[in-house]
């Protein structure tokens, strides 16, 4: 009779130890979601949304899981403001217990809520904001970014423009994302002579006073004139209404959404370099994600889809070799230096800033009447290896 009770104690004792280690396999996987789902970047964070919840579906073979742990996504709207993305990502780590975070749409946001990450010790995974400062400055190791950094933008942007004999004006927002980006650029010419940087408020309808003094800088000069363009949401494109052929003067930008792009149709050869468009990669991940995307919404992935897809493949990745152990440190040691497939190919996060390094396309306008915006038609991809990014935080 003894010798049972202490058997069955000692069945008890193993079933406690056990029991932790069960439940903690079996526990959710929470990811929470902070971005502009309403706000002036609000058709940007949607399409991060869809791509995000679509990558995590096609990561897991539509499972949504994880060795054996489901991934569970809390959304929260950040409106764009800082003050309200920091407060929403210590709710999220503090009250919501998730296990790590991706977003923000908007830089501003973003800088905001790094310190956050660093006081819960846990991970942000920045998708999209671009601002360099993110991986640079203000960066911590609780930060990791899928998304372009402004200087992958600027020095793609500087093999479609940067050449003897040309003058360049830079038109950006008066934000961290609109500085960072022209810091960047400046930093990417070598051979293009900067004559002007023209910032206006993020909000800005009326560019008439912006364009003027920019014409007033250009005009006069010899050779080839450029506006280079470093902006999100809203129709920059306006300048064009001030004439600007008559002074020889070109417009020159970056990539952007469809709906954005529906004004590069007014600018045919107009060149640049694109972070993504649909039918620029080549690879299996892109196939899937534009199938997938046509057969859900009858129209091809955007910009920001892409971004978001991305976000879930590392993701999922890293969950996968941790063999679904959330532990930040083990975590963050699994991430770094880590690649993964994403619908641009391959990215790998770079050990000293957790900046993903990834290609960019070269690109040149062109009008199709099959497509209400204009096609941007790949000159080449830019590969990770041929972008000197510079490493701009102090580890």
């Amino acid at each position: 009779m003894i010798r049972r009770h202490l058997i069955s104690l000692a069945a008890l004792s193993t079933c406690a130890l056990l029991a932790p280690a069960a439940m903690a396999q079996g526990k959710d996987i929470k990811i929470a979601h902070i971005y502009s789902k309403t706000g002036p970047l609000e058709a940007y964070g949607k399409q991060t949304q869809t791509g995000l919840m679509m990558g995590l579906s096609y990561a897991t073979g539509g499972t949504m899981e994880v060795a054996g742990r489901k991934i569970v996504v809390i959304e929260k709207d950040d409106q764009g403001k800082p003050d309200l993305g920091k407060n929403l990502l210590a709710a999220a780590y503090g009250d919501d217990k998730v296990d790590l975070a991706v977003g923000p749409t908007a830089s501003p946001v973003a800088l905001a809520m790094l310190p956050v990450a660093e006081e819960y010790k846990k991970i942000l995974l920045v998708e999209p904001a671009v601002a360099d400062s993110i991986t640079g400055e203000k960066w911590n190791k609780y930060i990791f970014r899928t998304g372009r950094n402004s200087s992958q933008d600027a020095i793609a942007n500087a093999v479609a423009v940067d050449k003897d004999g040309v003058s360049i004006v830079t038109m950006a927002q008066d934000s961290a994302f609109g500085r960072d980006g022209v810091k960047a650029f400046k930093d990417s010419v070598k051979k293009a002579k900067l004559v002007h940087e023209e910032y206006l408020p993020p909000a800005t309808t009326d560019f008439t006073a912006g364009a003027q003094r920019m014409i007033d800088k250009l005009k006069a000069l010899p050779g080839r004139k450029i506006i280079f363009i470093i902006w999100a949401g809203g129709n920059p494109f306006k300048i064009a209404d001030m004439d600007l052929k008559r002074y020889g003067i070109e417009i020159a930008t970056g990539g952007n959404i469809l709906p954005a792009m529906v004004a590069y149709k007014q600018f045919p050869g107009m060149e640049g370099a694109a972070y993504y468009y649909f039918g620029m990669p080549k690879n299996p991940v892109n196939d899937a994600m534009v199938a997938s995307h046509y057969q859900q919404f009858k129209t091809p992935p955007d910009f920001f889809t892409a971004g978001g897809f991305s976000s879930a493949m590392a993701l999922v990745t890293a969950l996968k070799k941790t063999n679904g152990d959330t532990n930040t440190n083990k975590l963050i040691s699994t991430m770094e230096g880590m690649s993964f497939d994403t619908p641009k190919g391959k990215m790998t996060f770079r050990k000293e800033d957790h900046q993903a390094m990834q290609s960019m396309y070269h690109f040149k306008i062109k009008v199709d009447p099959a497509f209400a915006w204009g096609v941007p038609e790949l000159i080449r991809e830019i590969k990770p290896e041929e972008m000197n990014v510079p490493i701009r935080n102090k580890r």
